[in-house]
């Protein structure tokens, strides 16, 4: 049974659900690369204990489905009796971006390997500091080595925001299938539409760093 919509309500939702997706892909990915930075130094730090600390932090993020982690950050307070101001934007928020963190420190932390131990040295005999050494050294090569997997990541985070909808959040394949329960067939695939697009922007930005990187390489 189809319940009477008009197209202008129909499509009103579909962008509704659009802008909570753009709003936690954007959110995620500006404390996730920070945090996933923040990971990587620690991953390679001369301090064991902490080094095999992160490291099982990262194991354990990236070998749990985020949906699990979704639905751990958003019961797993009130089931263990501590109370905290957690709504479902919150907790999407800080399960997406632990986990994309976790997930680009190891990218960080490989492009951060790859940078020759000579340059390390020829930092020190100029007197360069350890944080100049990382900041006008380190960072810009970094950036070129990780920029393509670092792409497929944050195209990946685009498809992971559908998660979401696992504790209620009203976001695009939420109100996909809300319209679907309602009869509307059509409107339920093309939610796929706006993934294409967004993602579609998201390539050909990528490829234009990617063609500025190499310029200048």
């Amino acid at each position: 049974m189809v319940i009477k919509m008009d197209a202008g309500k129909v499509f009103q939702m579909l962008l509704d659900g659009f802008g909570v997706t753009v709003g936690i892909f954007f959110v995620t990915l500006v404390c996730s690369i920070p945090l996933g930075l923040i990971f990587s130094i620690i991953q390679r730090s001369k301090i064991k204990p902490i080094r095999w600390l992160m490291d099982i932090i990262i194991w354990i993020v990236r070998g749990t489905p985020l949906m699990l982690q979704v639905i751990a950050i958003y019961y797993g307070p009130g089931l263990l009796g501590v109370e905290l101001p957690m709504d479902e934007y919150s907790a999407v928020y800080i399960a997406f971006s632990i986990n994309y963190g976790c997930y680009f420190s190891v990218i960080f932390k490989g492009g951060m390997d790859a940078v020759p131990k000579g340059q390390y040295e020829a930092c020190q005999l100029l007197g360069m500091t350890k944080v100049q050494t990382f900041r006008y050294v380190v960072l810009p090569q970094v950036y070129k080595n990780v920029l393509p997997a670092t792409s497929n990541e944050t195209i990946n985070l685009v498809k992971d925001t559908s998660l979401a909808n696992i504790i209620g959040l009203g976001e695009l394949v939420f109100q996909g299938k809300l319209l679907l329960s309602l009869g509307y067939i059509t409107p339920f695939f093309a939610t796929g539409l706006f993934y294409l697009v967004f993602i579609g922007i998201l390539t050909i930005i990528f490829k234009q760093l990617e063609k500025r990187v190499n310029r200048y390489s």
